[in-house]
This record gives structure tokens, C-alpha cells and sequence, in this order.
């Protein structure tokens, strides 16, 4: 293919030289030598240039100019990755003047506005006066002031407009709306997103190549503010990638259909048409797990369509995007049949199969993702590596994973993204703890975060804990552990999500045949009298594959399982201040509809949803009680 290629190049150049000289059948006189090198020489370029380009290139139906299109672009990020990198390699050596220079910044920033009046960011020279004048803080000290900023006045807390209203994802408790701001995106595009794709690169060779990606990705809905400020979720939309839509599989009419159902159909419908798609890429690993699920239950629609090149009548789609959608179907018996005999096998190991040069799985799967991270490489994505770039929130951008080859995602905080401050775990419930800085953590001790970032939040606790599992020159490097409010705590035993997953992993384990899909929890005292029994206890809700019920001693096991690793746990339980928890077994796709009615509530899009692993409000555990089979 590349030969052809050159070979077209230099047929076309010889073709107008030679037109040229044939002109009027008059003898041209030899062009002088320097124009001459100069032609020789871009002829060498573009021979050079489409080489490089289809040594890149998989699979035979995309355009010269989305290849082109895509080859630049990969060129011009590589080239910003590879400078970010080096900017933050050095930032590293020097993180206490780091950190400084980018609280500095920020409060010289916004030192005119209401907020920084009141605290004098002006006056402010240093960090240690910083901290000294400005008390840490929550998101009830924020709240009348992005009322305010909601409602159009200017200088409330940010010197600029913010781009959006961003509404966070809930999972530690009601929905709260933050300020996004154009600072915020770009730090997040150079800082984290080129730096990611250049440590990708280098982890990956093969991911450099020019194939598609099948992006899963939705477009959300948007309400507006008093003053017209978009009010949504912070996260990549297709709108807000719409320069770069023709990279995915799925094309962009498909985004204009509101339904997420139905346009999670197309993205499969798409991707299943091209065999030489080389990502599949969310913003997590959830959203991929589900993407899975619902091509294995809706397979044989979506194969007789790839087969008769139409979109099915079960999709409700407006007649205009209808049409634009089926002008790019053609029938395709050949990869039907070839879909066909891919599936006889199963869906275990489904993606390599269906995707023979598929060289990765782009998606966060740490925290609360962890568990379809797993499933996901245990069952439908067997042998096909997976990088989870971000540690991220509506926040900001918080640290970038560095090794993208290793198993226990670990991230590199970016010291020039925000300040941060960090809260001893120790210290968590003290009313007025003391924070320490990037150089004053220590090695296996756990934190909460405190952040100073570049929309209007200052000394604010996020809410995760995070673990310092190391430093990279003088830069902390972090595991994510759990979230503050998405911790189990009927007497004081402090349970965190990742202590009881790994209890209730264990547990299944032991479980013949039983593999876990989705669970959350919740503290008996959410539902009061509806469950009867006085002893406080946790109610789990758990659903499984290959498994209809559970007996009373396997419920027991998962009592069993957690007592063995918290020893405050089984201590509480051994005098009975704590009752036995109550497993509840749901039907399948329970979890599924509870996240429509979560995101229905908190106005989260499906780009942005984390799973809640402990319930916080009680018609969420209604809900589920009422889908419990066993």
C-alpha cells in the first residue's frame, strides 16, 4: 500500500514536469540547479513522509485525509508529550519551589476578585503565610459564592468566566457544582493528556500506529445558569471533540442521537464494522465493561446489520440522522460471517478476535472502577493490555501514571496543577488538623487530599485518601485508596471501599461458579424499620454471574472474609455491637438501572459516573431491595 503511494507521488510529479515540457513542442531550456535540488529534495520528503505514514497504517478503508489528518496530529501531541515530560521531569527535582511558583500564581490571579480581597491574596508571599491566613475548607464555604458566579456576577471567587457549572459525580455525597475554567483544560490537556500519550507510546510501540479508536463516549445534557453558564459535567464530550471525531469509529451524526442506549449501539455497530481498530478508550473502565455486556446481549441485531448494511428499527432515531448514519452502511457479508465464526467461541477473550490488531484498553480502573477492570481482563478483554492514565477529578487534573506496564496503578502527582497539602489519615476528624506538603509526606503513610487548583477552591478537601507509595525524584507518587464518604461506619469501625472489596472478592472466590459483576452497600440505619432487627449492620446488594442463589453459609463466608482482614471489625462483631451483614443477591441488570436513576438524580453524565459503593440515600437501597431474587 505504501509503494502504491509514493509510487502516485512521483507518477504525478514526472507527469507535470513532463507536460511542461511538451508545451507548444518547444525545447525548454534546463531549470537552473537550485530549484531543481529543492524539487528532488520535497519529492524525497513526500516519499519519505507517505512511507512513514502507511508503515503506521492498518487495515484499508480510511481516507487520505483522515490519515494525513491523523498523522499530524499524533506528530504534534508526540512532540508536546515529549516537552511536557521534560518540563515535568525538571519539576520534580525542585517540587517545594514548584509548588510555590503555582499557589502563587493562582492567588495572583484571582487577588482582585471578592474572595481574594477578603483574604488578601495580594499580601500573600509565600506558602507558610498562605496556609496561615486561609483556613481549610469544604464545599459548604463555596457554595453562595458559585450561586452567585451561577447567577452572573463577575469577581466573585475566579478573575474570569467560568467555561461551566460542573457538576461532580455524587459518590461521597449530594451532587456538588464547582467552576471549570479554561486554566483547568488546558492544564489538563498538556500536563496530563500528552504526558500519558507519550509514557502510552513508549509502554506501547504499537499503539504509535495509525489505526481508529472506538471511543465510548456520550454527548450529555446541559442545563443553563441564571446568567447562561452551561451547568454539566467536566469531562471530553463529543462536542468538545469535534475536531478530532473522524480518529473514532463511531461517526458524528451518531452524537446527535440523545439516547445513550441507542448510541452505544452505533459505537458497537461501528467498531464491529472495522477489524483494525487499535483502542478502545473511556473515561472508565466501567463504561467499557457495560459497552461488553450490551454487545453480548444484543450480538445478533447488531451482526445481521453489519451483514445487511442497515441501523435497526429498534433504534429511535430523528429521520435526518437516520439517513446520514445508513449512507455510511453497506452490506459486509464477508465480516458478518467472520463476526459469526468469531463468536462461536464464546465471548471470553471476544475483543482480540474481533479486533486482531487491537493493541489497547485506554480507561481508568482504579477506585471504584476497579472490579470491571478486572472483569474485563479476566473475561471479554483476555490478553489485551490496559492503561489507566489519569488520576483525575471534577477538580482537576491530580497525577499521571507514568508506568503504564505496571499492575497496581500508581500516579505521579503534577506539581504545577495544583498545590497540595496533605491531611494525615490519622488526623482526618480533628477540627483543626495540620497539613504537610509534597516534601514533608512520608513512604507508606496515607493521606487525604487538600488542593489549591486554578477554579476558585482554595485549602479544599477533596475527599480521597490517597497512600504514598514512593517518590519520584523529590515528587510523591500516590495509589488512590477510597473515598472519604464511601466509607462503612455503623460504630466507629471505619470500613474503607477498598478493604471491603477485597473481603467481598475473597468471599466469591469461595463461591462455586460465581463471578461478580456489580455491589454497593449500605448502613442499616438508611433504611430503619423496613429491614427489621436492631443491631446495626450492613446491608450488601450483590450482583453475580453463573450463580441464581446463595445459601445461608455462603452469605456467612463474606462476614467471615471481612472479619479476617479488619480486625476492628471483628471485634465490634465479636461483642455484638454489630449485627451480621445481610447479603442480598439482585437481578441482572439491577445495577445497570440503578445508575439510570442515579445519574437521573444528581444530573451526572455517563461519561462521568462512578458506581456508589456505599448508598447514601435510602431510595437507592429501596431500589435494590426491591430487585433482590435471593
Amino acid at each position: 500500500m505504501g509503494c502504491s503511494w509514493i509510487g502516485v507521488a512521483v507518477s504525478l510529479c514526472f507527469a507535470v514536469f513532463s507536460v511542461a515540457v511538451a508545451v507548444s513542442g518547444q525545447t525548454l531550456a534546463m531549470p537552473p540547479p537550485l530549484p531543481t535540488a529543492v524539487g528532488v529534495l520535497s519529492l524525497a520528503g513526500m516519499a519519505l513522509l507517505w512511507r512513514d505514514i502507511s508503515s503506521k497504517v492498518k487495515g484499508d478503508k480510511r481516507t487520505l485525509g483522515s490519515l494525513l489528518s491523523q498523522y499530524v496530529a499524533v506528530k504534534a501531541v508526540g512532540w508536546l508529550g515529549r516537552r511536557q515530560r521534560k518540563k515535568l521531569e525538571a519539576d520534580t527535582l525542585m517540587v517545594k519551589q514548584v509548588q510555590e511558583e503555582t499557589l502563587l500564581k493562582r492567588l495572583r490571579k484571582n487577588a482582585d476578585t471578592f474572595y481574594g480581597r477578603k483574604y488578601d491574596f495580594r499580601s500573600i508571599e509565600d506558602a507558610a503565610g498562605f496556609r496561615a491566613r486561609h483556613p481549610i475548607t469544604t464545599y459548604g464555604d463555596y457554595r453562595e459564592f458559585i450561586e452567585r458566579v451561577a447567577a452572573g456576577e463577575e469577581k466573585v471567587i475566579i478573575a474570569e468566566k467560568p467555561l461551566i457549572l460542573a457538576m461532580t459525580s455524587g459518590t461521597s455525597g449530594p451532587s456538588a457544582m464547582l467552576l471549570s475554567t479554561k486554566d483547568t483544560n488546558t492544564d489538563f490537556f498538556l500536563q496530563g493528556v500528552t504526558v500519558c500519550l507519550e509514557a502510552m507510546r513508549q509502554a506501547f510501540p504499537e499503539s504509535n500506529s495509525l489505526q481508529r479508536t472506538t471511543k465510548f463516549f456520550y454527548t450529555p445534557t446541559f442545563r443553563q445558569s441564571e446568567a447562561g453558564i452551561p451547568i454539566g459535567p467536566n469531562s471530553s464530550t463529543p462536542a468538545s471533540s469535534r475536531h478530532i471525531l473522524n480518529l473514532y469509529t463511531t461517526p458524528a451524526p451518531a452524537f446527535e442521537v440523545p439516547s445513550e442506549k441507542d448510541t452505544l449501539y452505533l459505537h458497537l455497530l461501528f467498531a464491529l464494522k472495522d477489524p483494525s481498530v487499535g483502542t478502545l478508550e473511556s473515561n472508565f473502565a466501567s463504561t467499557v465493561f457495560y459497552a461488553f455486556t450490551a454487545l453480548q446481549e444484543r450480538w445478533q441485531e447488531l451482526v445481521e446489520d453489519v451483514e445487511r448494511g442497515t441501523i435497526s428499527s429498534s433504534l429511535t432515531l430523528e429521520p435526518k440522522v437516520r439517513s446520514r448514519l445508513e449512507a455510511l452502511m453497506k452490506p459486509d457479508a464477508e465480516r458478518a460471517a467472520q463476526l459469526r465464526a468469531h463468536s462461536q467461541e464464546g465471548f471470553g477473550g471476544i475483543a482480540k478476535r474481533l479486533w486482531p490488531h487491537l493493541n489497547l484498553v485506554l480507561a481508568v480502573d482504579s477506585g471504584s472502577n476497579q472490579i470491571y477492570g478486572e472483569m474485563l481482563r479476566e473475561h471479554y478483554c483476555r490478553g489485551v493490555p490496559f492503561y489507566s492514565p489519569f488520576y483525575a477529578a471534577t477538580e482537576g487534573l491530580i497525577g499521571v501514571n507514568l508506568w503504564p506496564q505496571e499492575p497496581d496503578r500508581r500516579y505521579l502527582l503534577c506539581p504545577r496543577s495544583m498545590f497540595c497539602e496533605f491531611l494525615p489519615e490519622s488526623s482526618l476528624d480533628e477540627e483543626t488538623p495540620q497539613t504537610l506538603l509534597m516534601e514533608e509526606v512520608k513512604e507508606g503513610e496515607s493521606y487525604e487530599l487538600v488542593i489549591t487548583n486554578a477554579s476558585g477552591l482554595f485549602r479544599y478537601r477533596i475527599g480521597d485518601i490517597v497512600k504514598v507509595t514512593g517518590f519520584h525524584n523529590q515528587c510523591p507518587i500516590v495509589e488512590f485508596q477510597y473515598r472519604r464518604g464511601q466509607m462503612l461506619n455503623v460504630r466507629g469501625e471505619k470500613v474503607s471501599e477498598a478493604l471491603f472489596l477485597g473481603a467481598l472478592k475473597n468471599a466469591v472466590a469461595q463461591w462455586p461458579g460465581a463471578q461478580l459483576v456489580d455491589y454497593s452497600c449500605a448502613e442499616s440505619g438508611i433504611l430503619g424499620d423496613s429491614i427489621g432487627g436492631s443491631d446495626p449492620h450492613y446491608q450488601v446488594f450483590i450482583e453475580l454471574k453463573g450463580v441464581r442463589n446463595l445459601t445461608e453459609e455462603q452469605r456467612y463466608k463474606l462476614d467471615i472474609c471481612l472479619q479476617k482482614d479488619s480486625a476492628v471489625y471483628k471485634s465490634f462483631r465479636i461483642k455484638g455491637s454489630i449485627g451480621s451483614m445481610r447479603v442480598q443477591l439482585v437481578s441482572e441488570g439491577a445495577f445497570k438501572e440503578l445508575q439510570r436513576k442515579m445519574m437521573a438524580y444528581t444530573s451526572t453524565s455517563a461519561n462521568t459516573f462512578k458506581m456508589h459503593r456505599v448508598l447514601r440515600r435510602k431510595e437507592y437501597a429501596e431500589f435494590l431491595l426491591g430487585k433482590t431474587v435471593s
